[in-house]
């Protein structure tokens, strides 16, 4: 097997897959974990997921190459999303990305010599209320003027942005399901019952919705009551 994750990641990788019927449903969760290592995604990372789920490197990066959030080459260690897209456009968009460019002194697309920042022109980013808006590692930033972005990045390079990790980090806090707790961890073939939102269609039509769990207040209200 290729040996790529820490022993911690790794030991993390093989919770992760326990909590699906089949390894190969942890593919997108791997990757982000592979993403939070490294900060992008490299080969050898899709080579011990692909061990790990009984894939193959194509099939990983088949997977996630489908998605954005995945960096399939090395970038900042924070990713500075500019929207252009009409709102922010409209809004001052196209004129933060050129000062964003001017202030970090690379094109849209490009990393910082220090490795700090990769500046990208991404289309919506589902903020078209508050434009012009961006995302450095996906943490919003609303309404954002020259000044307020200017700020913004002397922070982070002084270390003062904590609420925004290094690249990869999706959230500092990890689930963390115990035991006895997951739900539909068997394999299809090895299931002895329906689970319980299938188990529902098999109820009778009609049934009473005041029953424990049917959804109903318990109480019966006629025509005459209201009345």
């Amino acid at each position: 097997m290729t040996d790529h994750f820490t022993t911690a990641n790794l030991a993390t990788a093989h919770e992760i897959i326990s909590r699906y019927p089949k390894p190969k449903s942890a593919l997108i969760p791997l990757l982000h974990l592979a993403q939070e290592q490294d900060g992008w995604v490299t080969d050898d990372a899709m080579r011990q997921i692909a061990d790990l789920t009984g894939t193959t490197p194509a099939e990983v990066k088949g997977t996630g190459s489908f998605y954005e959030m995945f960096k399939f080459h090395p970038v900042g260690k924070y990713m500075v999303n500019v929207c252009t897209n009409l709102s922010c456009q409209l809004l001052g968009g196209e004129e933060l990305l050129a000062h964003a460019e001017e202030k970090l002194g690379v094109k849209a697309g490009g990393t910082t010599a220090d490795g700090m920042f990769t500046v990208e022109d991404v289309e919506c980013i589902a903020a078209c209320t508050e434009a012009p808006a961006l995302q450095v590692n996906y943490r919003f930033r609303h309404r954002i003027t020259i000044e307020e972005f200017d700020a913004l990045i002397d922070d982070i390079r002084e270390g003062k942005a904590d609420d925004i990790p290094e690249h990869g980090t999706l959230a500092r806090v990890r689930q963390s399901i115990p035991e006895g707790a997951g739900a539909g961890v068997h394999p299809p073939e090895e299931a002895r019952e329906a689970p319980v939102w299938l188990a529902r269609n098999d109820e009778p039509e009609g049934a009473d919705l005041a029953a424990p769990g049917g959804g109903g207040s318990g109480a019966e209200v006629s025509s005459e009551d209201r009345d």
